[in-house]
């Protein structure tokens, strides 16, 4: 019967790989990211500059050098082979990371099989692994090489190897050097930051001018990445751009957090690798640079849905819960999926930033913290207070957000459009021309119509000579953004912008008074009405 249950979880898993693999080769921008770096790559061996190259969709490598020396064979073979290599290998590392993941959770063998499946079968209908199907992006592999090498899984005489090669690919993983020195394991330390300078000093050996582009300046420059403000980016600092946190106090604000932080977590991971649970310690270090690091898109967020299943897999009541909410923010987009009930925008807040919410409080509390009223609660034998604590709890977090300014999604995919774009029929849909244009302009400071796709919302119109600035605001108490009013035609300003949800937004024309004199927030709420276009 056992082996039964397990090859049925097993089929589950192949047959959602498979579903996902179909999916994703069947979608136009399938595997972007992989396209990137092959692009990338096969413009470096042209002899072309790493860091000039850009995609079709505008995308360039982000990565150190040394991720182009290892993705250099990628070019030998043409790039839909590469495709379905990659998908096929991607699912093989959700298998390898179920493995050491399974087997923490379930100590003794019996179970083992069936818990590993399980979790593979998790692992490849979450939104993170989705996200690597969807990019074709190196995320998963970097998660398993610093899994496995943080675990102690690898011999001892290796350990640190893995985390200093992913080091190298991507930077975040540094973060385990740090709690190798915390955890009391210099050596491993020493052989991390060892790899992690042999690579980087191969890749200038070898590339020496991408080396000194990407080290003197690119690795900093975290605004080539993507808009950072976007949902996609669950970490601390695209958070705090949601909250609308000024520029200047943004940078001190977010290394204080992330230092915090991450001091709490890597000191509980010490405390749970002295306790013998080396995986819970790994995945808390782990679910730490999601939350440290600048950007922390989905594909990303591996960590935290192991840290959602090791949750669950523990006893106590609290824990459970949390462990289950949190592994339903990582499957699901609760921004999109609760907007129509979360009227509130400091809920709706809540919902957007779920995950980056969860993996800060995992990583204040721990796998332990969370459960302190489960604790209390069994002393005295009843599971009745626990779930009533529990309940107190949600109700608690949800009040408290529910009375709070704070902005609803701040623009997740805010872009104002520049002259450049005018020619572009998808960006300014409601004139093409000035004789178009005038007769669209009714005499109005601002006209202005809609257009909704399927995760945003395009604003485009014209405005009258009595409008000197034009600004939108996303939600009561986020910061404007101001549209720039484009001399596209003679006589005639047009502009246009987009967003992902215009539910509280306000779109605001000011007089060369510097007062306003138009306000437009039902009109663009509309956009998001059934049967709107």
């Amino acid at each position: 019967m056992r082996e039964r249950r397990v090859s049925l979880v097993w089929a589950g898993f192949v047959a959602a790989a498979l579903v996902s693999v179909v999916l994703v080769l069947r979608r136009e921008d399938r595997l972007s990211d992989l396209h990137i770096y092959y692009g990338a790559v096969a413009d470096l061996r042209a002899g072309h500059p790493l860091y000039s190259y850009v995609a079709e969709n505008g995308g360039p490598f982000t990565y150190p050098p040394f991720a182009a020396l290892v993705l250099w064979p990628i070019t030998l073979a043409a790039e839909p082979v590469v495709q379905v290599f990659w998908l096929l290998t991607t699912c093989a590392a959700v298998v390898a990371v179920a493995v050491p993941v399974g087997n923490t959770l379930v100590p003794g063998r019996s179970r083992r099989p069936l818990v590993v499946a399980a979790v593979a079968l998790v692992l490849m209908l979450s939104a993170p692994v989705q996200s690597n199907l969807r990019f074709g992006q190196v995320s998963i592999f970097v998660v398993l090489l610093a899994l496995l090498d943080a675990m102690g899984v690898v011999p001892p005489r290796l350990r640190g190897v893995l985390v200093g090669v992913a080091s190298a690919i991507k930077l975040t993983p540094l973060l385990f050097v740090v709690y190798f020195l915390a955890a009391r394991r210099y050596r491993d330390a020493a052989r991390a930051m060892a790899t992690f300078l042999a690579c980087a000093g191969l890749a200038a050996a070898v590339l020496p001018a991408e080396s000194w582009t990407y080290w003197a300046g690119t690795v900093a420059q975290t605004r080539r990445i993507g808009n950072l403000a976007s949902l996609g980016n669950q970490s601390v600092h695209g958070m705090l751009l949601r909250l609308g946190v000024d520029e200047t106090s943004l940078p001190l604000l977010w290394v204080a957090l992330v230092a915090v932080i991450c001091a709490v977590a890597l000191l509980r991971a010490r405390q749970l690798a002295a306790q013998g649970r080396p995986g819970h310690a790994a995945v808390l270090v782990g679910c730490a640079t999601v939350a440290a690091s600048p950007v922390s898109w989905t594909h990303h967020q591996v960590w935290p849905v192991l840290a959602a299943m090791l949750l669950i897999g523990t006893s106590g009541v609290a824990r459970k819960v949390a462990g289950v909410a949190l592994l339903i923010a990582m499957t699901a987009s609760l921004g999109v999926v609760l907007d129509a009930v979360s009227l509130r925008p400091g809920v709706q807040f809540l919902f957007e930033n779920a995950r980056a919410l969860g993996v800060v409080a995992l990583c204040l509390t721990g796998f332990g913290g969370v459960a302190v009223a489960a604790a209390r609660t069994r002393r005295s034998g009843s599971t009745g207070r626990a779930w009533l604590r529990v309940g107190v709890a949600v109700a608690a977090t949800v009040a408290f957000f529910a009375v709070q300014p704070l902005p609803a999604g701040a623009d997740p995919t805010f872009k104002a459009y520049a002259l450049d774009d005018v020619v572009n029929p998808r960006y300014f849909f409601v004139c093409r021309s000035a004789a178009a244009c005038a007769s669209f302009g009714t005499g109005a400071p601002v006209t202005f119509g809609t257009r909704r796709e399927k995760t945003k919302v395009r604003v485009n119109g014209v405005v009258s000579a009595s409008v000197a600035r034009l600004e939108y605001y996303s939600a009561p108490g986020g910061s404007p953004r101001v549209i720039p009013l484009l001399t596209a035609y003679p006589g005639t300003r047009v502009f246009s912008f987009r967003s992902a949800t215009m539910t509280h937004g306000r779109l605001v024309a000011y007089g060369t008074d510097g007062r306003p004199i138009s306000v437009f927030d039902d009109e663009l709420a509309a956009a998001f009405r059934p049967g709107s276009r």
